[in-house]
């Protein structure tokens, strides 16, 4: 049952192994979701969790509705029997989630590090695209230089136009040249700024935490902060990673119940299910979402909730499918009475 997250040679593209978190009964709503939305594949599902392979970039996981949190899988392997050992060969078989497969912690955080990276690059492209044209700007400096120098060579030196000419084309040439290595350079210096944004390729300098659910039988053993602490500890021994509980640069999630044992990172920090739209907060905005899903929403569709309390289910309406029109409380008795008084007239 044990599972990687993909082949860290060819990244993101190649597909990665994710999972997400679900409020109990959304699982059959995120796995359609990322069928959808994500094309994913090896879709699988357990309770509160669903399992899938995608080749998504980071801009469409953010797009993910259903889900709580999203996490890149590290390993997923059988739950530990605890009824049958003792204590020390239990923690003896924590410490193997790490000495027995390191190659496929360092496949995730490849993968994971290649995507950021990713996104990081696609944003400063992005900004630079939103700026004027820095190229285009330089190029039409050259031509009006050019030209007034053109203009003021054939009003003062009318006899040397042959001259001017052959003088004029070797200043472009020159120029086209310069453009071309500034370009060169230009492209050096965002490839190295991406890089330096997302310095997590030297795994001696990587700072985590992990943060632990346990439930079920191994709860009854231990506590989460002692599985913590004895993941930690291997990690710190098998890869020489540095502890920080306020400001890590990666994350290790694990949850071990009578069911599974699952390792993961979480790839954003804010939850999915945090709407930077909805400032106060009522029903869960997943619920919500998928509330709005079942009712089949088209373009041009009149959306009516006469007891809509926060208005959550209508903001995930109108964020989802933004030509449909959403009528809530006072706007549907104007509705009602506009078209009752129009049917009477």
């Amino acid at each position: 049952m044990a599972a990687g997250p993909g082949d860290p040679e060819s990244g993101p593209a190649a597909g990665a192994r994710f999972f997400c978190t679900a409020g109990r009964g959304l699982e059959p709503f995120l796995m359609r979701e990322v069928r959808v939305r994500l094309q994913a594949t090896q879709v699988e599902y357990v309770s509160g969790k669903v399992f899938f392979t995608t080749c998504s970039d980071l801009n469409m996981l953010k797009k993910l509705k259903s889900a709580e949190r999203l996490f890149l899988l590290i390993k997923k392997q059988f739950p530990f029997n605890v009824s049958s050992v003792n204590k020390g060969k239990i923690h003896n078989e924590m410490q193997q989630l790490i000495n027995s497969d390191p190659q496929s912690w360092l496949n995730a955080i490849s993968i994971w590090n290649n995507l950021l990276k990713l996104d990081a690059k696609k944003e400063k492209l992005s900004q630079r695209d939103a700026d004027p044209p820095k190229r285009k700007m330089r190029e039409n400096d050259t031509m009006i230089t050019k030209k007034l120098k053109t203009e003021q060579m054939q009003q003062i030196q009318e006899n040397r136009e042959c001259q001017v000419e052959e003088q004029i084309e070797e200043e472009t040439l020159e120029q086209g040249d310069l453009l071309t290595k500034r370009e060169k350079f230009q492209e050096e210096e965002l490839q190295n700024e991406v890089a330096k944004a997302v310095d997590t390729h030297n795994q001696n300098d990587l700072t985590f935490r992990v943060s632990c659910r346990c439930s079920g039988a191994i709860a009854k053993a231990f506590s989460a902060q002692e599985v913590g602490r004895i993941i930690g500890i291997a990690l710190r021994k098998q890869f020489g990673w540095k502890a920080d509980l306020r400001d890590p640069k990666i994350e290790i999630f694990i949850h071990l119940n009578d069911i599974y044992s699952v390792m993961g990172i979480p790839v954003f920090r804010v939850p999915l299910a945090s709407r930077a739209y909805i400032k106060t907060a009522g029903l869960r905005s997943t619920i919500a979402w998928a509330m709005a899903s079942v009712a089949e929403i088209k373009a041009g569709t009149f959306v009516l909730d006469p007891m809509c309390g926060l208005g959550t289910i209508l903001l995930e309406a109108a964020k989802e499918w933004p030509n449909c029109h959403c009528l809530q409380k006072v706007l549907i008795l104007l509705f009602l009475t506009f078209h009752l008084g129009k049917s009477l007239s």
